[in-house]
């Protein structure tokens, strides 16, 4: 085995030893009775660099390029964008154990009555949008974006919320005893440490003289050492990688569901973010490489699968030209949860008119219906539905095979 200390490419947590008292008395007489607590360091690094090999390097290229085709792919269409968002804010939100069926998470796009993952995904999928759309438009990212994000991810959290868009002002730490910071897989900086660590990440994130794909993992990972929140840093840090490459401008409309990719092997993923607390940063970065450029190739033929359903489903249910339901289909790519009074803003099209057109294309099995009532309902379109878990699995496969690939190679 290679010696730790020789792969060092960045600087090392610090750590530093704080007074600890438990706010409240739970736990076993280990948790009751310790009184302080090591916690991490980090460095500040806006103006450190990272002297990546030619090979690296040239990964992080192939990623790049391979980002960029998918966006032209989507031929700027904001359904694809919003498609793909979506895509990668479910992932994110599993690898936190945030799961729901693709129903729950379609009532909860429509407003309707949903399990508590469901609304979870929907509010990561907001704020998301929110940072990555901030940092395309001003070409930039600040902290009161970040801030911004988190309110959108846990403003209606009924434990959280109280937090929501705020720095913590508590010590909280990853793993270990659930009463106190024993035997805690990694402790976050002090709260006094928050403010001065995010605003030097952000002038990190802020630079163009940085490779992009390092800056992503550099950036995540920071974020993910600095833990700023009570809860949701997971979210917000796999949000900061997609905010990078717009603000960038590798993407103009869409994101890349690198979630996905990361959510295949989730335990790697953990590992890499430890070992850069340690002074190892250019696994992780090698590993976001070709993490984005395999979830970028599939988001291709997604992109390309979901252009043609238009016409698909106009050839499975024919619509008379500039009638209700031709401009119903027309509609259903950038709406594919819907109800009738909603789809009937976008299309202009009365009730009256939309009704008969909405029930034969389920009866086609083009879309179906999700709400089980008689008011209020809504549809969810198949085909964009399915292939969202299409794209996710198909990521998986080909992380976990690329996986295998390199274990045997290096075996």
């Amino acid at each position: 085995m290679t010696n730790l200390v020789e792969q060092h490419d960045w600087p090392a947590h610090d750590v530093e030893r704080l007074p600890w008292r438990q706010a409240v008395r739970g736990g076993s007489r280990d948790d009751r009775t310790l009184d302080h607590v090591d916690a991490s360091v980090p460095p500040m690094i806006a103006g450190l660099d990272l002297q990546a090999p030619p090979s690296l390097a040239a990964a992080c290229e192939r990623a790049v390029v391979e980002i960029a085709r998918a966006e032209h792919a989507t031929g700027g269409l904001a359904a694809l964008g919003r498609f793909l968002m979506r895509t990668d804010s479910v992932a994110s939100s599993r690898i936190e154990y945030e799961d729901a069926s693709a129903e729950d998470f379609a009532r909860a796009l429509a407003g309707s009555r949903s399990n508590s993952s469901a609304q979870s995904m929907v509010a990561a999928t907001r704020a998301l949008a929110g940072l990555v759309d901030e940092a395309g438009s001003h070409r930039e990212i600040t902290c009161d974006a970040i801030l911004e994000a988190h309110r959108r991810l846990l403003g209606d959290d009924p434990l959280d919320g109280r937090y929501a868009g705020r720095w913590r002002t508590m010590q909280n730490w990853i793993g270990g005893s659930d009463h106190a910071p024993r035997a805690a897989l990694h402790v976050p900086p002090a709260p006094g440490r928050v403010e001065a660590l995010m605003a030097d990440l952000v002038a990190y994130l802020n630079r163009d003289d940085v490779p992009i794909v390092v800056q992503a993992a550099v950036g995540h990972a920071q974020f993910e050492s600095i833990h700023p929140f009570t809860d949701g840093n997971g979210r917000i840090g796999r949000a900061i990688i997609n905010a990078v490459l717009r603000r960038r401008g590798v993407t103009g409309t869409s994101v890349v569901p690198v979630a996905s990719a990361l959510l295949a092997q989730r335990e790697r993923y953990f590992a890499f973010i430890d070992e850069y607390r340690v002074g190892r940063v250019a696994p992780f970065v090698a590993d976001l490489a070709d993490g984005l450029r395999l979830a970028a190739e599939e988001s291709r033929v997604s992109a390309e699968r979901l252009i043609e359903l238009p016409q698909q489903w106009a050839a499975a249910v024919p619509f008379r030209a500039d009638s209700a339901g031709a401009k119903l289909i027309a509609a259903m790519l950038d709406h594919p949860v819907f109800s009738i009074d909603e789809i009937g803003r976008v299309t202009g099209s009365g009730p009256a008119n939309l009704a008969p057109a909405v029930a034969r294309l389920e009866a086609a099995g083009v879309i179906r219906e999700i709400t089980g009532r008689k008011r209020d309902r809504a549809w969810l379109v198949t085909d964009v539905s399915g292939e969202l878990d299409d794209l996710e699995l198909r990521i998986a496969e080909r992380i976990t095979a690329a996986a295998a690939t390199a274990e045997e190679r290096d075996g």
